[in-house]
């Protein structure tokens, strides 16, 4: 057994009706003044007048930051910061999917560091700790609440990058179902396949552990079992719980073991075309999992006997195919749109997109099977259509 460390997310709560309990939480971490960084849209609906009532009734005065887009460029954690800055907050708290959380963590640690956003990109460059963060998922997807990772897009190069440090993981993931019953279809599905993906990556990771296989394999049943269900009866309680519940999970595979080359064929799309995250990697989910057969067999059989396939006296690669077909499956039954053909981007494209791909160096090295540039064109022409 090789030599582990886990980590995560300083303290979780999870439970229905769970986000009443905010302000004692902003208590408990000796905030008095917290930016809340949220979605626009969110914050004008019924939820937003939920939020401030809770906060006023508890004294709290907060700030609110609601320039929160998706796939949000790098220059909105530089500009939260000022207003995070200026108005003295002590601590952040990031409501929303995982554009809005990324963005809160960033100011976070930008609000107690010198410097600009595009200082701190890349591993293990933010130099100390952050205000204190809080994050509130609003999606089954990203499970940003639990890692140590933002991501943005620079809209200049056409591309995504991350800032990653310890200084990232939040003091409080704070996990309410309720706040998911109300995410339409389409979203619902394209998060949930993109929790998936982490679960699946981190499975597969070279680096997971014995504790991150536990905990991402579980996320892929708890996903695959109830996805249909959220999707298309969005107010059950029990399937949107399930599937918060495997998205949590799968933020703890990712974090700990990483992700694969999933996301590095995914962030150029989403850096140049604007291709929202959980689209990008649902594109190119199956297409790499196919790819990383030979690598991980044993591993991919647990995947598809997890997801309800029937694996017993089959040969070993033949059994390891179920997986790609049950989430290929998955896929179909969430009515998600899956060739690059359909978002009207040109294959001449392909090699600039493979070489931005291979940049994205730390998913890669996670890789169970090695991928060169061509493999990587291959890759993005078996998505076209």
């Amino acid at each position: 057994m090789k030599t582990f460390s886990f980590t995560g997310a300083k303290k979780i709560v999870f439970g229905r009706g769970s986000f009443a309990s905010l302000p004692e939480h902003i208590a408990e971490a000796k905030v008095l003044r917290p930016l809340i960084v949220i979605d626009r849209n969110l914050a004008e609906t019924g939820f937003g007048e939920k939020m401030n009532r809770i906060l006023a009734e508890a004294g709290i005065g907060a700030v609110i930051y609601d320039k929160t887009s998706p796939e949000p460029p790098l220059e909105l954690a530089d500009e939260g910061t000022k207003l995070a800055l200026k108005k003295k907050c002590d601590g952040v708290v990031g409501i929303g999917g995982g554009s809005a959380m990324d963005l809160a963590k960033a100011i976070a640690v930008l609000a107690s560091n010198k410097g600009k956003a595009e200082d701190y990109l890349g591993l293990n460059r933010v130099p100390g700790p952050g205000l204190p963060k809080i994050m509130v998922p609003t999606t089954a997807g990203t499970g940003s609440e639990v890692t140590f990772t933002s991501v943005f897009i620079r809209k200049k190069l056409k591309k995504k990058e991350g800032m990653n440090s310890p200084y990232l993981y939040p003091e409080l993931a704070l996990l309410d179902p309720e706040l998911t019953l109300s995410l339409p279809s389409h979203p619902t599905a394209t998060t949930g396949i993109d929790a998936l993906c982490h679960a699946i990556e981190s499975y597969t990771s070279v680096n997971a552990s014995p504790m991150s296989e536990m905990i991402s394999l579980e996320a892929i049943r708890l996903i695959s079992d109830n996805l249909r269900t959220a999707v298309h009866d969005g107010t059950n309680i029990e399937a949107r719980e399930a599937m918060l519940l495997g998205s949590l999970y799968a933020g703890l595979g990712l974090a700990n073991a990483g992700v694969t080359a999933v996301h590095s064929l995914s962030y150029p799309l989403g850096g140049k075309y604007g291709v929202s995250h959980g689209l990008a990697n649902t594109i190119m989910l199956p297409r790499v999992m196919g790819f990383n057969l030979p690598g991980a067999l044993e591993k991919f059989v647990d995947i598809a006997e997890v997801m309800g396939e029937i694996v017993e006296d089959m040969p070993l690669r033949e059994a390891a195919y179920l997986a790609v077909e049950a989430v290929e499956s998955l896929i179909e039954d969430c009515g998600i749109m899956t060739t690059l053909e359909g978002l009207e981007i040109p294959e001449s494209d392909f090699p600039e997109l493979a070489k931005v791909a291979m940049t994205v160096a730390r998913p890669l090295a996670n890789n169970p099977c090695k991928m060169t540039l061509e493999e990587m064109v291959e890759l993005y022409q078996e998505a076209y259509s």
